[in-house]
C-alpha cells in the first residue's frame, strides 16, 4: 500500500540568513519603543502649543470684553443720573445720588470681602516652620556642630544617638 499523501515540506530558510538573537530583538524593540514615545511626545507637545496659542487668545478676549464692559458701566451710571435729571431733580443732586449709590455699593463689597478674608484659616504648619526657622538657620564653626545620629535598633525602631558624640 502506497503512501500517497501530498504534504508540502516546510519552507526553508535562505542559506546564509541566522535568527537574531534574544539580545538583539530585545535591543530592537527597546529602541522603537523609544522612538515610539519620543515622536508621541513631540506630536504632545505640537498639539498643546497650538492649544495654548488658541487659549491665550481666548484670554485675551475674555480680558478685552471685561475691560469694555467695565468701561460701559461709567455710561450706565450717567445715563442713570441723566435719566433723574429728566424727572425734573437739578443735574447735581441726580449725580451726587448716583455717587451715593456707587459708594454704598462699593462699601457692601468691602464688608463681603472682609468677611471671607476672616474665614481663611491660617496656614499653622508653615508658621510653626517659620517660627523654627531662626533656629535651624544658626550656624556653628566647623566642628563644633553636633547633630543626632539616628540608630536602627535590631526590632527595627530608629532612635537618635547622643549628639555630644558626634561632631560634624
Amino acid at each position: 500500500m502506497a503512501h500517497s499523501a501530498s504534504t508540502t515540506p516546510p519552507p526553508s530558510r535562505p542559506t546564509g540568513t541566522v535568527d537574531p538573537s534574544i539580545g538583539t530583538l530585545v535591543q530592537s524593540a527597546m529602541a522603537d519603543v523609544s522612538t515610539l514615545i519620543r515622536n508621541e511626545i513631540e506630536l504632545a507637545k505640537a498639539e498643546v502649543g497650538k492649544s495654548a496659542k488658541k487659549a491665550g487668545i481666548g484670554a485675551g478676549a475674555f480680558g478685552a470684553a471685561g475691560v469694555v464692559a467695565g468701561f460701559s458701566f461709567f455710561f450706565l451710571f450717567i445715563a442713570i443720573a441723566e435719566a433723574l435729571t429728566a424727572l425734573g431733580l437739578p443735574r447735581w443732586l441726580s449725580y451726587l445720588i448716583v455717587w451715593v449709590f456707587l459708594l454704598v455699593v462699593a462699601g457692601v463689597a468691602a464688608l463681603l470681602g472682609r468677611r471671607f478674608i476672616k474665614k481663611i484659616e491660617k496656614p499653622e504648619r508653615t508658621l510653626e516652620s517659620l517660627r523654627e526657622l531662626p533656629d535651624v538657620m544658626h550656624r556653628e564653626a566647623p566642628g563644633q556642630r553636633r547633630r543626632d545620629l539616628p540608630v536602627v535598633a535590631p526590632g527595627g525602631q530608629v532612635t537618635r544617638r547622643d549628639p555630644d558624640t558626634y561632631l560634624v
